[in-house]
């Protein structure tokens, strides 16, 4: 076997050699969004500000709720809640996205040279994006409403780790199955909100019986929210060997996506 050979599988999950192409066409994906609008970009920061700004008022002179568990004030009721869905949105664009990823772009089926497989690198890319201006908003709006924010706050980006594998993996399946069977985009839009409510986007683990626990532990997004919201709102390190293990898991479940989606990809052509 040669040192190239030997080295393909790698160059496909992490396609430095196309680094250039894929960075080029995030910019393009996420301008392409903004281009007919008068205020282009500044969107991206509005959005989230006025969503975060609805949730405070809500929760602050509406349901006057309190995060289960803890004596914290609405507005902080509503960052929390922020964060989750901060997490839960980039899952639900990317998840969203998949399955028209091949099919919206038949040109690059045609192109023998064109790299299928960063595709499902760019839609991520492009949720990173916004996600990343969401999260700027958040840490804003906590430094008014409450002071600075935590020191393990720098630890936010490699928490987000594991669900970036796990969005890469879930891209690469839905990318293929797309091609072959088109109902799958609207039954996963169907199955994102029940997802959305067995994810702890609106509560804490904590707040579930502990018979809930080891079933919530099959949800990828479940430990990265809590890790998120531990990070970046209590000022904790998340718990290392439960990161660790959803590392592994989602690392290997992309790995086998991209394995599929390989496999799958010959039969494109023929169906486009």
């Amino acid at each position: 076997m040669t040192r190239q050979s030997f080295l393909r599988p790698v160059h496909l999950f992490i396609p430095w050699e196309h680094r250039e192409l894929i960075f080029s066409l995030i910019q393009r994906e996420i301008t392409s969004r903004y281009r007919s609008s008068l205020m282009g970009l500044i969107w991206s920061i509005i959005t989230p500000a006025f969503t975060l700004l609805v949730y405070t008022i809500v929760f602050t002179k509406v349901f006057t709720v309190r995060w289960p568990g803890s004596n914290e004030s609405p507005t902080e009721f509503a960052l929390l809640i922020f964060i989750g869905m901060t997490i839960f949105n980039l899952f639900s664009e990317c998840a969203l996205r998949a399955p028209t990823l091949i099919v919206s772009n038949t040109n690059y089926v045609k192109k023998i040279q064109f790299p299928l497989e960063i595709l499902p690198w760019i839609s991520l890319g492009a949720g990173l994006f916004h996600m990343l201006v969401s999260s700027i908003v958040w840490l804003a709006f906590y430094g008014l409403a409450i002071g600075i924010p935590p020191a393990s706050s720098v630890i936010y980006l490699f928490v987000l780790i594991p669900l970036c594998l796990y969005i890469l993996g879930i891209s690469w399946i839905l990318s293929a199955l797309g091609v072959y069977f088109r109902d799958i985009n609207h039954i996963i839009g169907a199955l994102l909100l029940p997802i959305m409510f067995l994810t702890p986007v609106f509560y804490p683990l904590n707040a579930l019986p502990p018979e809930w626990h080891q079933a919530m532990g099959l949800n990828p997004l479940a430990q990265v929210i809590e890790d998120a919201r531990t990070a970046l709102f209590w000022g904790g390190m998340p718990n290392i060997m439960k990161w660790g293990t959803s590392f592994l898991f989602s690392g290997i479940f992309a790995i086998a996506s991209l394995w599929f989606f390989q496999k799958s990809r010959e039969g494109f052509s023929d169906v486009l």
